[in-house]
């Protein structure tokens, strides 16, 4: 496990959330300061909230924007580009772990947990590291 990693897995367990967790790791590393990383994420954990995309998993596409996109200044010239990546994070994430939805890596319907909380911040950074060279 890399330092970002293991510090997005103290964020964790210092009660952030698994979206806050990662993009609080890599923060710095894109131009945000850590506040503004925390609260924007926060909507993001628990699957969105209900249960939904992977959380670690929204932290990463968020990375993805925050590193890839022109901003207002060019708008729309990057978001092809971002939704290619997080296409391809997502479909990196699942191949690992057999979905990216919350509720399944959880086995909320049917009780098969496939992958923790923590499990699931590790392979989102791993992510970020690799595809995003963060």
């Amino acid at each position: 496990m890399t330092e970002r990693a293991k510090m997005a897995q103290d964020f964790h367990n210092q009660g952030y959330n698994c979206a806050q967790a990662v993009v609080c790791a890599y923060c710095d590393l894109v131009g945000l300061d850590k506040e503004t990383a925390y609260k924007m994420s926060e909507g993001f954990g628990f699957g969105m909230g209900c249960m939904e995309m992977c959380g670690a998993l929204s932290g990463a596409f968020m990375l993805a924007g925050v590193k890839g996109s022109a901003g207002i200044e060019a708008p729309g010239t990057t978001k092809a580009q971002t939704y290619q990546q997080t296409r391809e994070m997502a479909n990196a994430f699942k191949e690992k772990n057999g979905t990216y939805l919350c509720c399944e890596l959880k086995g909320v319907a049917d009780g098969n947990v496939r992958r923790s909380c923590p499990g699931c911040i590790e392979d989102a950074c791993a992510l970020v590291e690799k595809m995003l060279g963060l």
